[in-house]
Formats: structure tokens, sequence, C-alpha cells
């Protein structure tokens, strides 16, 4: 089964996991612009999503462009979306969970040891396509 990751990277400063995606199995695809990673998302699909919340305040009908994102996964129910934040934008990132499924979040610094832990529960709720 082709395992597809999303990395949307639009800020950065932080430790790449590439390669670490690429060690758990995964196929994937990096983007350092919302979007094109939405452009990529229209001809692909991904089983996980790993994003940014950038709290935006310019923003007049949205918090970030994580939340754009979001409402285009709609029709990806089982898309796991795995959200890095500055715990500054805790609150404002509560309330966008509270109206989005999100997987799991994790606040910077994002050690290699907790994002390794994250994929792993991940894989091992994958339903391969056998058994579906």
């Amino acid at each position: 089964m082709t395992k597809k990751l999303l990395s949307i990277v639009e800020q950065g400063g932080y430790e790449s996991f590439h390669q670490l995606y690429a060690e758990k199995g995964f196929i994937v695809s990096e983007h350092y612009v919302m979007r094109n990673a939405l452009k990529w998302l229209k001809r692909n699909d991904a089983c996980v999503i790993v994003t940014e919340f950038n709290f935006q305040s310019d923003f007049r009908d949205r918090s970030s462009s994580l939340e754009s994102l979001l409402a285009s996964l709609q029709w990806l129910s089982d898309t796991k979306v795995i959200v890095l934040y500055d715990k500054e934008w805790q609150g404002k990132l509560n309330v966008l969970c509270e109206n989005h499924d999100i997987y799991e979040t994790l606040s910077f610094p994002v050690s290699k040891d907790k994002m390794e832990k994250i994929l792993d529960e991940v894989l091992a709720n994958i339903t391969p396509l056998s058994q579906l």
C-alpha cells in the first residue's frame, strides 16, 4: 500500500522530519506555500498531513491558512492531520480544534521522538486496502 504524507512548511525554523517520514515508509510531498499544497491535494490523497498553525490576524474570515486546508479535507475523512504550533497561539488553535478534525497537535520545539511516536500510532491504525 502506498502511504503518502504531505508536509506543509510555511515558516519552518524547526528540524526537518523528511528523513523520518521516509524511514517510516511514506512517500513525501513537501510544499512551502499552502496554495500549492491545496492544488496537490486536488490531484492526490494523503494518509497523513503535517502542517503548521500560524495565526494571522490580518485574515478577515479565518484564523490561518490551516483553516483553508482543513475545510478542503472534508472529503478525506481518513487523513490524519498533525499540526505544529507555537505555544503563544494555543488558545487560537483550541478554537480551530473544536470545529475541525485534527489528529494531533505538537507545540514547538517538536522532538524527533514525539513525531516518531505519533507516526507509529498512525501507521498502526491504517487499514490495508485488502481488508476493506
